[in-house]
């Protein structure tokens, strides 16, 4: 198997830094440490700690498992669950120490970087419309209250996650993220 470039163990080691540890906590030799390379080297294929974070966002946000929001042959409803029990269950397997990378550079960083806040503002839209796109599926097949608006109900379940999992970090427990289940899945999309 090829070896991966420096570049990609620099990125990948970003991702792990700023997700474990927080963009403002993540020192540049942090990253090169992690990655096993030459501090300088990092200048070589990031001009800054914030594009690092960019390149990280892109990376956290492909492994999000969309992808189950459009598995054939399942109801709509039973796809979105699928796909928060996937994210839900990475949380708990981190032992509520990481959240959501979105979520986290959101709270922290988006004030200070415009282009960390724009990826992330764009990165949250793209996400509520993949979650408008299986509710309206599901509102069209009869799953859901035909006064639904999708549109808030997306931007709310979405808004719902995010203070679900910054609550089961401070708890440590996964009683937020069931209470988020039961309330989105069995009162909301009942």
């Amino acid at each position: 198997m090829a070896r991966a470039s420096k570049r990609e163990e620099i990125a990948q080691a970003a991702l792990e830094q700023f997700h474990t540890r927080g963009f403002h906590a993540t020192g540049i030799s942090d990253i090169t440490s992690a990655a096993g390379a030459p501090k300088g080297s990092f200048y070589n294929h990031f001009a800054s700690k914030e594009e690092c974070a960019l390149e990280a966002l892109d990376r956290y946000s492909a492994g999000l498992r969309f992808d189950l929001l459009d598995t054939p042959g399942r109801p709509a409803l039973a796809r979105l669950r699928a796909h928060f029990e996937f994210l839900g269950a990475g949380t708990v397997d981190n032992g509520f120490a990481r959240g959501c990378l979105v979520g986290n550079l959101g709270a922290e960083v988006a004030d200070h970087s415009e282009a960390i806040r724009s990826a992330l503002q764009s990165g949250f839209q793209r996400w509520a419309t993949r979650l408008r796109q299986v509710l309206a599926e599901a509102k069209e097949a009869g799953e859901l209250n035909a006064d639904l608006d999708v549109d808030e109900a997306a931007l709310f379940i979405l808004s719902a996650w995010e203070g679900a999992l910054i609550a089961a970090r401070a708890d440590k427990s996964s009683a937020p993220l069931d209470a988020f289940f039961r309330m989105v899945f069995d009162v909301l999309l009942r």
